[in-house]
């Protein structure tokens, strides 16, 4: 009987004979070693692709990486000086609010105190107009002209406070967030045309304090206002300043009137 665990011929040793046992053992081995050899020259080979394509990403990666960040640090620099140019513009211009403003409470501190040196010549005019009514011309004239001037200081009273409404109009669409900016626009050029042509107007030089207020009134009061006199602060300056002008213009008229006279 056979032996199935050894079944003859396909043992891997060779027979003592030398027979087919030993050829079968040889013609496995060589392509079992050549499929070795290939593995191990192909695990090589793959692994220094591999190692290659990782340096190469690497590369680019840290390529990459060091561009952005200095993309990054001068969109940062850039930013820095463009803050800082911001800072100092708003600053210079801030300080030169400031000082329109504190010439013009000056100025109109000065045309206070030249309001009242107007009145108490025009109690001395009163007085003297009194002593002259002997004669009646002098004090018929004075009066002719102090008539004619209060026509005029009414007129011009009348003509401020159109613009009044018109500028408390305009600071509450500034100061509104959802009035249209058109209408704005609209108001300050309508203003100006009228600073222009207007005669009290131009007498007064009012173009260019409109010009100023446009520039440089940015005041608003609280969201929750509705009184249209909390808005705008340089715009009262400049209405307070016009009307002191007004009555000083009033009596420096009568004056030179008189003198003329």
């Amino acid at each position: 009987m056979n032996n199935l665990n050894d079944p003859p011929h396909w043992n891997i040793r060779p027979n003592d004979d030398g027979g087919e046992g030993s050829r079968w053992n040889y013609a496995l081995l060589v392509p079992m070693l050549g499929l070795a050899a290939f593995r191990w020259i192909w695990s090589k080979e793959s692994e220094k692709e591999i190692a290659k394509a990782k340096s190469e990403y690497y590369q680019k990666v840290t390529y990459v990486q060091r561009d952005l960040e200095s993309k990054y640090r001068d969109i940062i620099v850039e930013n820095r000086r463009t803050v800082a140019h911001l800072e100092l513009e708003l600053e210079k211009e801030q300080n030169r609010t400031v000082s329109y403003r504190r010439a013009l409470i000056s100025q109109s501190q000065k045309l206070v105190e030249e309001r009242k040196v107007f009145e108490h010549e025009r109690d001395q005019l009163r007085q003297e107009k009194k002593a002259a009514q002997q004669s009646g011309a002098a004090g018929a004239f004075y009066k002719i002209c102090l008539e004619k001037e209060e026509e005029w200081q009414k007129k011009a009273k009348c003509v401020l406070k159109e613009f009044e409404e018109a500028l408390k109009e305009r600071q509450r669409i500034y100061c509104s967030f959802t009035a249209k900016r058109d209408k704005r626009l609209e108001i300050e050029k309508n203003l100006l045309v009228k600073a222009a042509v207007n005669p009290v107007a131009v007498e007064l030089e009012m173009e260019a304090g409109l010009a100023d207020i446009f520039k440089h009134d940015t005041h608003c009061a609280v969201l929750t206002n509705t009184n249209k006199r909390q808005n705008g602060r340089l715009m009262w300056l400049y209405l307070k300043y016009w009307e002191l002008t007004v009555d000083i213009k009033k009596f420096k008229k009568v004056e030179e009137a008189m003198i003329g006279k």
